[in-house]
């Protein structure tokens, strides 16, 4: 008899990615020439890489050296510059032995969960939490404590709140600036206040800020960095993937005291031996040449992000909760109804492909989370016509 191995019930409990689960409503579909699927669920770049890095990684494949394993926490050129780049960004100095290269921003999150909790821990969520953060917990047995925001906050949780929910087995308070699914950008004295709280009660604070450069020019987002104690609290997450349009490539970067980066690195051996090469040349070409170009995709998503925003505060139906970055999180107007319903609905009848706040959480039935930066900006009046006409 053939028996089926079996699976680890941790992991066979978690939900399958809500990315592959919307893209199964629309999967084999034709949509006709005037009402095409314009796709609001992922959160990628609408534009490709710099044309100027795509023929320096063709010229770099031609090198025999590059096609090789790399130290486990990445170059050491690329280290160097990364922390160059954080120190001025930030107005602290950090060294490139505090921070590491990692797969992609979410593997960042994965190693420094894997480093700080262990199964039965704890570690404080802010709720609409992004899905992978709430699944990565749960596959290894620490309990994601649900963190929600205020009525009337933007999305902005607190850290009186968050203090309530601290207990004995808490080891980490986890937040991302600007926010993902929400686009809320935390006000500096927010994020300081959660780091206070997390150096007086002796937990990590894990900050991802994947979407940092796309705030104003000129804004930094806080001082954290000034503390010369951040090293026993404060453990930041990063992603070279958005800036410099690089999804597929999988490079981010964690930043830590040395101890913790010590744990990340044999864990980083473990997963994937280092960091994908390509992605680390791509990386530090963006960080030595293209941050300009950069800036102006970031300007161009604000023009965006003020055109949804301003249409979606002229509705008498949709209520804009916050707007940032790469979001807008939004109040569907059909009381009763889940947001997976609504969301479902809509791709079937307007061929506008969104996440349902069901998908960040319990309680997000009425809200929807809509990402905008991979739509051009003569969708966007088309995605409030089919918004406004959708259920009316």
């Amino acid at each position: 008899m053939n028996l089926a191995p079996t699976t680890n019930p941790w992991l066979a409990a978690v939900d399958p990615s809500p990315i592959g689960e919307t893209r199964r409503w629309v999967l084999g579909r034709t949509f006709p020439a005037d009402r095409p699927l314009v796709d609001l669920s992922q959160a990628v770049p609408g534009y490709p890489p710099a044309i100027e890095m795509r023929r320096h990684l063709g010229e770099r494949l031609l090198d025999p050296t590059v096609h090789g394993y790399t130290p486990i926490l990445g170059l050491p050129v690329l280290r160097e510059a990364y922390a160059a780049h954080l120190s001025g960004f930030y107005g602290a100095p950090i060294s490139p032995g505090e921070v590491g290269i990692t797969s992609g921003c979410n593997q960042a999150f994965c190693l420094a969960l894997m480093s700080l909790a262990k199964a039965g821990d704890q570690v404080i969520l802010p709720r609409p939490h992004y899905f992978n953060h709430d699944m990565w917990m749960r596959m290894q047995g620490i309990e994601p404590v649900s963190l929600d925001f205020r009525p009337g906050s933007g999305a902005v949780p607190s850290a009186e709140d968050a203090e309530r929910l601290i207990g004995p087995r808490t080891r980490a308070i986890v937040l991302i600036s600007p926010n993902n699914p929400t686009g809320a950008v935390y006000p500096a004295e927010t994020i300081h206040a959660f780091f206070a709280l997390a150096q007086r009660r002796g937990i990590a604070l894990v900050l991802d800020e994947t979407y940092k450069d796309f705030l104003p020019q000129g804004v930094r987002p806080h001082s954290l960095f000034a503390d010369l104690a951040w090293r026993g609290t404060l453990v930041h997450l990063y992603s070279f993937s958005k800036v410099f349009a690089l999804t597929g490539y999988r490079v981010g970067g964690v930043t830590a005291g040395s101890a913790l980066i010590a744990e990340i690195e044999k864990a980083m051996d473990c997963v994937s031996i280092c960091p994908p090469r390509l992605g680390q040349e791509a990386a530090l070409y963006g960080l030595e040449h293209l941050l300009p170009w950069a800036r102006s995709n970031t300007k161009g998503l604000k023009a965006r992000a003020d055109l949804l925003g301003n249409g979606l505060q002229r509705s008498n139906r949709w209520r804009l909760v916050s707007i940032g970055a790469y979001f807008a999180y939004v109040e569907h107007p059909f009381a009763g109804q889940r947001s997976t319903e609504v969301s479902k609905r809509m791709a079937d009848e307007e061929n506008l492909l969104t996440i349902p706040g069901d998908m960040f959480g319990a309680g997000q039935e009425r809200f929807i989370r809509l990402a905008f930066a991979n739509v051009t900006d003569d969708k966007i009046p088309v995605v409030l016509e089919r918004l406004e006409r959708f259920g009316a």
